[in-house]
Parts: structure tokens; sequence; C-alpha cells
């Protein structure tokens, strides 16, 4: 089994070595299309390294809204190159690369017109179907079935009667983006390259016109690393043009931000056996299956705002809550929202000013010798978009290069997992817990859950639940530190695990065991363990006031409360 570790060790390994000798490919950016490109760079046999100035997926990547989709309405809006592209890449997903971390999920569109909006939608959703067949990946997904108001009402009992006539049920895919990025990072490694977060680019290095590498400051250590590159991938998502300012020329396109919030919900709140997906006057709403809760979303609002702490308002959190409760026959109120998050959509700037009509599509330029930039796109189709930029850089190269291999790279934890899955039973038997806890890390970790099973052999304390999130194990507390680069509580609590959205607590009361648990495996004394919790409790409390605030610059000034922490 092919695995990789970003321990500490690992971590301190990789910046040095980055600096040692110049590199064909630096990645900047450690969200999905970044790691991406990382991963499409090295398996072309290329030496490759990628820093992120945060954690892995800290910004848009880990706040999406967990969908691996073709993007159905963007049939709508007659964009079917965009759709049969991002179909394609579901399949892939769900059968080759990820199919311990990408699940079919289904959905419930309710009709509210009798005959022809059956007809409408109808056609629509079978031409999503046929679409996604004739990409020679759809078959791992059942097809749409149209259904009658009492059928729909079975599945779905807490809609509202008068809320539809009829429904349609089709099914599109899901997965954890933060767990998915950081299983990139790692499937990157494992093939040879090198990887470190917490180390923020400053600057660029030049020689004329031509960047020819970046300074790189370990955000961890202090150090500052010269780390010469034949070509830099700028993959900074929302960040894009303030990177591109560091170079000193005027990037060929911008980027907007364009805000989207998410509630969580328990799952008792919403009685049904299938998701939901709502019309609204500006887009559309998911109410998406999450485990043992809901997510709800998503707004599009544009944010001019801080890009590292987007926030959510009150009037955001109305907006969702309304329309949701328009169509439900038991209303949801703020007391029974255990989570909410807001994330940043990097879309590229155009003649629209509404920010749900800006380009989902994704765009490569060489602005300056030596420097490739991507932007735009969406998340299902990040291998397409990383494909896109190695074969840009590659033109900068003075070397043949094989042509991008990525449509055949499993990820890490996908090859061995669906006999890992056929065999849960007996493992459970093994090692003692129960298969539930066994399904859970299977979909988590793949084929890797062999690894947390190690840990809990080491120490079998860790095979008991955290006590106040009891859906994690504490060894996967201990395997985030040791294997998956988390540096800091708020990267366990919020990317590793989602406890920070998934209880009433936001994960204050597992902040103390977390921390603890970390503390071996990063060399944390009481002093630092103490630092990392009261700066997450801090974190929750900004949060919460934010979501008070009536709008944008009020709840971005509360979110500011917080800030982010800095070791010492």
């Amino acid at each position: 089994m092919r695995t990789a570790t970003l321990g500490p060790e690992q971590r301190a390994e990789s910046l040095a070595a980055m600096a040692e000798r110049e590199l064909d490919v630096l990645v900047v950016g450690g969200g999905v299309v970044g790691a991406g490109t990382a991963l499409d760079a090295v398996t072309r046999g290329l030496n490759t390294a990628i820093v992120e100035a945060r954690d892995w997926a800290s910004g848009t990547s880990s706040r999406s809204s967990k969908l691996i989709h073709g993007g159905l309405r963007y049939l709508e809006m007659l964009d079917f190159a965009l759709v049969r592209e991002a179909l394609k890449e579901r399949g892939l997903l769900l059968e080759r690369l990820a199919p311990h971390l990408v699940k079919p999920v289904p959905f419930l569109y309710p009709l509210q017109h009798q005959g022809w909006e059956r007809l409408y939608a109808g056609s629509g959703v079978a031409l999503y179907d046929a679409m996604s067949m004739a990409s020679g990946h759809g078959r791992g997904l059942p097809i749409h079935r149209h259904l009658t108001r009492r059928h729909a009402l079975r599945i779905a009992p807490a809609l509202r009667k008068d809320a539809l006539v009829g429904a349609i049920q089709y099914y599109d895919a899901q997965m954890d983006d933060a767990r998915y990025v950081a299983t990139l990072v790692r499937t990157a490694v494992s093939y040879g390259a090198k990887a470190a977060n917490r180390a923020r680019v400053t600057g660029f290095l030049r020689e004329g016109e031509r960047v020819v590498g970046a300074r790189v400051q370990d955000v961890e250590g202090g150090g500052e690393y010269e780390i010469h590159a034949q070509q830099v991938v700028n993959a900074t998502g929302v960040w894009t043009d303030d990177t591109q300012a560091m170079v000193g020329e005027r990037g060929q396109f911008h980027v907007r931000a364009s805000k989207g919030i998410h509630l969580v919900v328990p799952k008792d709140r919403i009685h049904s056996t299938t998701g939901l997906i709502l019309r609204t006057e500006k887009s559309v709403l998911f109410v998406i299956p999450w485990g043992r809760h809901w997510i709800i979303g998503t707004t599009d609002t544009d944010w001019d705002l801080d890009k590292a702490h987007p926030a959510a308002s009150s009037a955001d959190i109305d907006y969702l809550l309304n329309h949701v409760n328009s169509v439900l026959a038991v209303p949801l109120s703020r007391d029974d929202v255990q989570g909410v998050y807001a994330g940043l959509r990097p879309l590229l700037a155009g003649e629209s000013d509404a920010t749900s009509k800006l380009s989902r599509e994704h765009t490569v330029a060489h602005p300056v010798p030596g420097l490739v930039v991507v932007a735009g796109g969406k998340y299902t189709t990040y291998r397409v978009m990383a494909k896109d930029a190695v074969d840009e850089a590659v033109h900068g190269l003075d070397m043949r290069v094989a042509e991008c291999v990525t449509e055949d790279i499993p990820l890490l934890g996908a090859e061995g997992y669906r006999a890992m899955w056929n065999a849960r039973a007996r493992i459970a038997a093994r090692t003692g817990l129960h298969v539930v806890r066994v399904e859970h890390l299977l979909n988590r970790y793949g084929s890797m859950a062999e690894e947390v099973l190690d840990l809990i052999a080491a120490d079998p304390g860790l095979a008991e639940p955290l006590s106040a999130a009891d859906d994690y194990l504490r060894a996967e507390v201990v395997y985030a530190a040791s294997h998956e680069g988390a540096r800091h509580l708020d990267d366990v609590l919020t990317r590793r695990t989602r406890i920070s959205i998934e209880t009433f607590d936001r994960g204050t009361r597992s902040a103390r065991e977390a921390a603890e648990l970390m503390a071996p495996v990063l060399g944390w004394d009481k002093d630092r363990i103490e630092r990392e919790v009261e700066h997450y409790e801090k974190r929750v409390e900004a949060e919460r006031e934010s979501q008070l605030q009536p709008d944008d610059q009020t709840a971005d000034a509360a979110r500011l409360g917080a800030p982010d922490i800095v070791p010492r």
C-alpha cells in the first residue's frame, strides 16, 4: 500500500529540500487546485513542491457545499461543455480515483406546477443523466426517477403537502472537501513531491522579467527560504490578485470573491431519506445529507472584506432559514443550527454585476515568463484545472515532459478500499471496534485506516471516542497531527474532523482533550496547550458574535476580533 506522512519532521525536511536545489515546478496555494497541480506535476516526473500560507484547504476548499456534481443548473445556462466535463470527473472520482472519499447522494427536486414543469425539469435531468452515461463513467449512480406527490412525501415526510405537486429524484455525489485536499497532498508526496503548510510566499525571485522562484517564510519556525524553480504556479484562488501583485505585473484577468454560507442542523430536525434541491430567486438551495446532520446552503453574494475569515451575518442565516422553511412542515429555528460556515468562490470577473452569473469555468495564463496562473473553475473539475496549469508550465521547461496521467492515479486509500469494506466485519472482530466505527474509518481514510488501527493497537486508549464529540475516535486526532499535517488545534477541529460545525458547542468542549492528544506529536508544553485552547475558544466566540450582526461589515469586524494563532 502506497502511503506518505505529513508529520512535523517531514515538513521540516521538505522545506529544507525545496531550498537545496532548483525545482521544476513550485506550486503556491494548498487548496484543491494547488494540491491537484502538485500531483499532476510530480506524476509526470517533474521535481515538484507545494507551499501553503495557512493550513491545507483552509480557504475555499474546506468551505464548499461538499458536492461533487456536474452542475445541473449550468444546463439551464446552456453551458453544456462545463457540465459534460464535470460529469466525467464525477464518474472518475466515484469509480476509480477516490471511491473511499466520494459517495453517491440522492436529491429530490419538488415540482410546484402541473404539467409543464415536470416536462421542463424532467428533460433537463434526463439530459444530465444521458451526458453522465455518455462520459463513460456514469454507471456508478442510479438514473433519475419521476415521483408522485404521495411517493415524494413518503421519502421526504418533512415537506409541506402544499409545497409540491410531484417530484423528480436524481443522484449526484459528495465528499469531505478538506479531507479530500489533505489526501491529495499526501498522494503527491507519496510520488515524491515536497510539501509544507504554514509556509507563506512573501515575494517572488526575479531575473530580469522572469520569475525564477519565491521567498517563503516558515510561519511556524520563523526562518525564510529562497526556493528556486523553473516554473511557479499561482493557484491561490480568491487571493490570485494579491499574489499577482507581488510580481508587480497587472494580471491578465481578475478574480472576484462570492460568499456562500452554509448551516449545519441535526438529522432529526428534517425527516427525509433524501437530500433536497430548491429553487430560489437567485440560484438554487441544497439540503444535503451529511452523516448525522444536514448541510443547508448556499448564498451567493459579493464579498470584498477579509478573505481569510469570511463571516456569516444574521441576514445570511435568516435568508437560508426562510427559504428552506418555505417547504418544511416543521420549520427550523436558530436554535436548531449546530454549525455555520462561510466560504468564498473564486469567480472570474466579467461584465455581469451578479456573482451568480460570473463564470465558473477556469482560465490559465502565463503573465510573465516563469509564472503560470490558474483561477476560476469549480471543485469537481480541479483535476482538469491542474492538468491545464501543468500543460502551460511545461511550455516553459527546457525538457520533454510526459502527458498528464492523473486520470489513472488513485488517491491514497483508494487501493484496497473495497476489499477492506467487504471485510469490515472481520476487521471489527480483530480490533474490538464496533463495525460502525470501522465503516467510519474506512470512509475517511480508505485502506489507510490500517494506519489509524496501528495507533490503537499501540495505545488501546486511543480506541475511545472523544468525550464531547463521539463520532470521532481519539486516535484520529493523533493521526491528524502525526500523518496529515495538522499543526494547530483549529486544523484538527475544523478540517481534519468537522467537530467545529457538527456540535452545538462548536468544538469548545473537545478543545482541551484534542490539544492534549496532539501535544506529544507536536512537542507542545502546557503553556502551548493553553494558548491553542484559548485561541480556539476565542475563534468560536468571534464567529458566534459575527453571526448575530446584521450585515457583512459588522459581521466581518466581529469575526476579526479573534486573530490567527502565531506560535511563540
